[in-house]
């Protein structure tokens, strides 16, 4: 059973530290899938004081992240807030021994601070990038990613960011079906790719057609093994690609082409884990023009070819 260790301290905001506990805590056996033995730990146990000024009640003290296979510190109470030498002692010894270490949102710093992130990729909260970047000039920040998957270490931007984080995670562990069928008992978005930007200009008005946006997504999702344009797509909103590709990107984060690829490789995924087809079939399924193509933008994305992504799962045993 794969064991996930949180970390909680004093002063945690309580949504923040729910986040892991209801992604990773829901009960996967009944999806067809491995649950995980999840702890929430502190450096004491007892009592943790929230920021919304209740208690909660801690079983675990960071020994527990000694036998964790994933290690979860989920944001911090400020930037410059120095976490103790025990907590960073324990975080760089999981890591030391292969374990998976995680930073949601002000999380990251702690793991910066831990000497973790060194020459590596990381994401955090935007509104702290400028103090990130200043505090260590040492660390790759994607500022606008909402995750950064940087092998063995994963950081999220803040909130919303965290859950696709933790989803992610079980899209890596589990497939994305698993994570998709997570994601929908959470009533929010099945897949958020962790390059999508974290802040969206604003939100459409009444006025700016909505509707007619969604409808051309929608028409898009149906026809995936076709090939799709922006022009086709502002036909189908009636309107000019310009204007479009403009509302597109205020509505989503990404741009037609960036959503595009994205949703194709969430078939590709889903195909590839059910041992639907030949490659050339999932490739055209999926609306790829090319099964070459299919392969260099799904190894690129994942870091693994399609062939041995599915026999991952075609070899597991749930």
């Amino acid at each position: 059973m794969h064991t996930i260790a949180v970390i909680a301290y004093d002063g945690i905001s309580p949504f923040h530290l729910s986040v892991p506990c209801i992604v990773f805590g829901d009960d996967l056996l009944r999806l067809g899938a491995p649950r995980y033995e999840l702890r929430v730990c502190a450096e004491r146990t007892g009592a943790v004081s929230t920021l919304s000024g209740f208690a909660i009640q801690v079983e675990h003290d960071l020994a527990a992240l000694e036998q964790a296979d994933t290690v979860i510190i989920p944001s911090w109470s400020s930037p410059e807030a120095q976490p103790s030498a025990a907590m960073l002692a324990a975080l760089q010894q999981a890591h030391a021994r292969g374990a998976r270490v995680v930073g949601l949102c002000l999380g990251t710093f702690v793991l910066a601070q831990a000497g973790l992130l060194q020459g590596r990729s990381a994401s955090t909260h935007w509104a702290w990038a400028d103090d990130f970047a200043k505090d260590h000039p040492d660390v790759k920040l994607d500022r606008h990613a909402l995750y950064t998957d940087d092998g063995n270490i994963t950081t999220s931007a803040g909130t919303a960011a965290a859950i696709d984080c933790c989803l992610h995670l079980i899209r890596l562990d589990h497939g994305a079906e698993i994570a998709n069928r997570v994601a929908r008992r959470l009533v929010v978005a099945p897949h958020r790719h962790g390059n999508q930007s974290q802040y969206i200009e604003m939100p459409l008005s009444e006025t700016e057609r909505p509707d007619a946006v969604s409808a051309a997504l929608d028409w898009a999702m149906a026809h995936l093994n076709e090939p799709i344009n922006v022009e086709q797509l502002a036909q189908k909103a009636h309107m000019s690609a310009r204007n479009f590709s403009r509302h597109f990107k205020r509505k989503t984060g990404a741009t037609v082409v960036q959503w595009l690829l994205h949703q194709r490789l969430a078939v590709a995924q889903r195909l590839l884990e059910r041992g639907d087809g030949s490659i050339d079939q999932v490739a055209e399924t999926a609306g790829f023009g090319s099964t070459v193509s299919f392969r260099l933008q799904f190894t690129r994305m994942f870091s693994i070819s399609p062939a041995s992504y599915r026999k991952q799962f075609l070899h597991r045993e749930v």
